[in-house]
């Protein structure tokens, strides 16, 4: 297999969220994608496989677990599948459910992808899960934003989706990873969204990542979407809405996502984004 190294949601390779893609795994099964992530070692690496119908599979691996979307890994391989075939419209099918993502180039000449993702879904969040993920984050009830309600929400993965008070409370993140992963994979999360609203539609994101062997994603597409649904259902931004999430800065690895919040309730939700090799 050929392993391209990319950034995505930035042009900076010291920035965004490092993806590994292999844009023809075919013939290569689960054991060797699963081996080949986590010599990556990146948080996911996306394995594609062109069946000849139309659609490209997708299947996205983290260094410990293979995991149903990732929006980063999707990006990635968006932009070096542009690269090499020409910009246009690729329909992917993900364990999730069916994708689409559509290449351009900006002005400058800048690959930027856009990923439409399933139908996003929002259900509440147990108050014993949410007590526990208090606790295992030292976040105490006055952290929390009460104009944000916990919520735990989908967008082809889950992630329970928590508001900090201040940006401050979102900065000092220190959590018992052991702990926070074994909550996760009883519930089957994927990440945990923590946010801060600085703007109606600006936000700051940051996402603990103990199934995929990660301390922390610094650019999380899925999560991204999955937020934007969650917004539009509690009816937390008038739509159709642009949203801007900022994440990665705490990290050093800043990230650029926008996010795309049509009016319709049951459409997907876009998640726009550049993506940079890495060589």
């Amino acid at each position: 297999m050929e392993i391209l190294r990319y950034v995505a949601f930035s042009t900076d390779p010291a920035g965004g969220n490092p993806a590994g893609v292999v844009l023809d795994a075919a013939g290569a099964g689960e054991a060797a994608m699963q081996a080949a992530a986590a010599e990556v070692g990146y948080s996911e690496t996306a394995f594609v496989v062109d069946p000849g119908d139309g659609f490209l599979d997708v299947r996205y691996f983290s260094p410990l677990a293979e995991v149903p979307f990732c929006g980063h890994a999707t990006i990635a391989t968006a932009v070096a599948h542009a690269e090499r075939h020409g910009t246009g419209r690729l329909r992917l099918r993900t364990a999730a459910g069916p994708v689409t993502v559509t290449t351009d180039r900006t002005a400058d000449g800048t690959l930027v992808a856009t990923l439409v993702s399933v139908a996003p879904r929002t259900v509440p969040l147990d108050e014993a899960d949410l007590a526990g993920l208090r606790a295992i984050l030292g976040w105490s009830a006055d952290d929390l934003d009460p104009a944000l309600p916990p919520r735990v929400a989908f967008a082809g993965a889950w992630h329970p989706v928590l508001a900090a008070a201040t940006r401050d409370r979102l900065a000092r993140l220190d959590y018992d990873m052991a702990a926070l992963g074994a909550l996760m994979a009883a519930r089957d999360w994927t990440t945990i969204d923590l946010v801060w609203r600085e703007s109606p539609t600006v936000f700051h994101a940051r996402n603990p990542f103990p199934p995929g062997g990660v301390t922390e994603d610094p650019a999380t597409g899925a999560a991204a979407a999955a937020f934007g649904g969650y917004l539009r259902e509690l009816g937390l931004v008038p739509v159709p809405a642009t949203l801007t999430i900022h994440q990665g800065h705490d990290l050093g690895r800043p990230s650029t996502i926008t996010v795309t919040v049509p009016a319709e309730r049951d459409s997907g939700i876009g998640v726009t984004g550049t993506a940079v090799r890495l060589r």
